[in-house]
């Protein structure tokens, strides 16, 4: 296997050497691939539902679908722009001269694909590579093989297999291609196998971009309107039932108001979730063994003694486990070496933790490792600004959750553990492309009197530069 994935390495390679593309063929390209998606949404729906046992049907839609369709159209919009050269000033010392940057294509671009979004997750970074004019080797999750045949199937019809190829597997060739010479590897997962994907880089020298995750904080400030914040963190957390890089991780909030947090909490999801453990608004755990990994989180919250409260009582649990159907959970003041504190839940489990003052919170916050998301709710712009001073994350979104991912004027990525690099929008354009700067000179130039053997007029002038 790993002598196939070099051969259509060197396929790419070869034909991307022969035949960059250009705008003209980027452009054709992104109309193609959105024709043929939209096409295929009903196709799309089935097979990540299949993956994971049930979907909802309108959260792959709103976060597959939708998501990558603004994304073809936004480079369709500014692609001619970010292509045309960018005049920058010389300097009068260089005179006479012009200077300018071009964002010329890497070549060859390696996507390691997740499988929480199997889809967006792998599309979205090929869209940034294709317009920036790149030829793009995919590897997703082994996790979806539903969704990796739809993407097989897609791509097929839009891209010959020298421009875009995929390539399937466990572990073993995860590694195989990620020890490949990429211009550029991009990477989204878990931190663990981050580090491992970066180390296998590391020998080809090769530049990555690591979209990674962690415990993203959602700060309630004292002035927060708890009705809406309650309502908008559920849509956060259940979302895919809460298996989403930047879904509220843990929560904290005035030690006053938890109470009405909780009754909140509770009547936000039982106005969403009325009928039983088969309704089709609830997606369910992927497989068997991200379901036990939440499981013992949940377990280990309960043998400390910690207050558990489950947000659908009216849900049988034995039915829920034979269905991979996980009941939403709020855990009350876990300690901060639990499980569910120190690890990334990437489930429908919620700790809340409360505070005495708002300085306290945002130092609870500053002392962790930088998040991928963070959260704060508050009607005044002084708590707001408070956190934004200090708090440093990959992204930010006031008074709403997972929001910011959709807005393609903002790149999006992680910082120190939970990632490195950019993408989305013009981001993602310049994460796949070299800025090239190019200096043009002309004649006469005042550097040509420096050179040897220097003399009074070097000197003049070197101390008229230096002056």
């Amino acid at each position: 296997m790993t002598e196939l994935i070099n051969i259509k390495f060197d396929a790419l390679r070869q034909a991307w050497e022969q035949n960059r593309p250009d705008e003209n063929q980027r452009r054709k390209d992104l109309l193609c691939l959105r024709a043929n998606f939209k096409a295929s949404l009903d196709e799309m729906m089935e097979a990540i539902s299949r993956d994971f046992g049930h979907r909802s049907n309108h959260e792959s839609m709103l976060a597959e679908a939708i998501t990558v369709l603004a994304e073809i159209d936004f480079y369709l919009r500014y692609l001619k722009k970010w292509i045309k050269p960018q005049r920058r000033k010389a300097g009068w010392k260089l005179w006479p001269a012009t200077a300018e940057i071009r964002y010329v294509p890497l070549g060859v671009v390696g996507i390691m694909a997740p499988w929480n979004y199997p889809v967006n997750l792998t599309l979205t970074p090929l869209i940034a590579a294709i317009a920036a004019g790149n030829h793009v080797f995919i590897k997703p999750s082994e996790h979806t093989p539903h969704a990796n045949a739809y993407l097989e199937k897609l791509l097929g019809k839009v891209f010959p297999e020298n421009r875009v190829c995929i390539v399937q597997g466990g572990s073993d060739i995860a590694a195989a291609f990620s020890a490949l010479p990429f211009d550029h590897l991009f990477f989204t997962g878990s931190k663990a196998n981050g580090k491992k994907v970066m180390a296998a880089a590391a020998q080809n020298l090769t530049p990555v971009t690591l979209e990674l995750g962690g415990k993203s904080p959602v700060l309630i400030a004292p002035d927060a309107d708890l009705k809406k914040a309650a309502a908008r963190i559920i849509t956060g957390k259940l979302f895919n039932s809460g298996q989403t890089c930047i879904a509220p991780d843990y929560v904290l909030l005035p030690e006053s108001v938890i109470e009405s947090f909780v009754a909140e909490m509770k009547e936000q999801v039982s106005q969403r979730y009325t009928q039983s453990a088969s309704f089709s608004d609830y997606t369910h755990i992927i497989n068997n063994n991200q379901y036990q990994r939440i499981t013992e989180l949940l377990e280990d919250a309960i043998r400390r003694g910690h207050q558990v409260i489950a947000l659908m009582p009216f849900v049988d649990p034995k039915q829920a486990l034979e269905q991979g159907f996980f009941i939403p959970s709020l855990i009350l003041n876990p300690e901060d070496d639990s499980a569910i504190m120190q690890e990334e839940i990437f489930g429908p489990l919620l700790p809340i933790k409360t505070y005495r003052t708002y300085d306290e919170a945002i130092n609870y916050i500053v002392r962790r490792d930088r998040p991928l998301a963070f959260y704060c709710f508050s009607k005044n712009n002084e708590h707001i600004e408070a956190a934004l001073s200090r708090v440093i994350a990959g992204s930010i979104c006031i008074n709403d959750t997972l929001y910011q991912f959709a807005c393609t004027e903002l790149p999006f990525g992680g910082v120190g553990q939970s990632g490195m690099g950019g993408y989305h929008g013009y981001e993602g354009f310049k994460t796949f492309s070299k800025a090239m700067p190019i200096l043009r000179k002309y004649n006469p130039a005042l550097t040509d009197k420096l050179r040897p053997p220097y003399g009074k007029l070097a000197n003049i002038i070197i101390r008229f530069l230096t002056r």
